[in-house]
């Protein structure tokens, strides 16, 4: 094995390590392991969110360009905008309006997923330190503090809608925390 192939598999053998190291340390290292985790929950969270933003965009385009009708006409999701057509300006066209429609729309996603996760991740941790104790109760106030922050970023916010996002984000969480050590 000559030098340049002992370097390649050193770099290569690096390169798994710090992939492998995502699961246990996270991606960044801001010196304070509060910082680390909302940090680290935000990035992880967006990405998911804008995969889940253009891949949904691409289903409905699929379903609009094969002449389907996705039949959730009325439905609204929590950014205030129809399921049917999420995106308002994107028609399967491939203009430049659509395309900054696309964009436009995949960042305020990937921001939401990410502020949920970073908030959910943030307030979870700051509570367990606070209190001594990781139990429903940081759980539920945790989730419902997450929900309020979602509903804040919805297009149309209401007391309504900031009620209901803080009691489902209160419920479900408490319900995942709850039911974490049965499965």
């Amino acid at each position: 094995m000559n030098g340049l192939d002992r370097k390649v598999e050193k770099e290569s053998r690096s390169l798994l390590n710090e992939l492998r190291g995502f699961d246990k340390g996270g991606f960044l290292d801001l010196g304070h392991p509060l910082l680390n985790r909302i940090a680290d929950s935000f990035v992880k969270s967006a990405g998911i969110g804008a995969i889940q933003a253009v891949s949904r965009e691409a289903y409905f385009t699929a379903m609009e360009d094969s002449g389907s009708d996705s039949s959730t006409d009325g439905v609204t999701e929590i950014s205030g905008t129809r399921k049917g057509q999420p995106f308002p300006y994107l028609r399967g066209q491939t203009n430049l309006k659509s395309l900054e429609a696309m964009v436009k729309n995949t960042g305020k996603e990937s921001f939401q997923w990410g502020l949920a996760a970073g908030v959910y991740s943030g307030l979870t941790y700051g509570l367990k330190e606070v209190r001594g104790a990781h139990d429903w109760k940081n759980s539920a106030v945790a989730g419902a503090i997450t929900g309020v922050a979602l509903a804040l970023t919805s297009d149309r916010p209401s007391h309504e809608l900031i009620a209901q996002c803080a009691i489902t984000g209160a419920a479900v969480s408490t319900a995942a925390n709850l039911l974490s050590g049965v499965f």
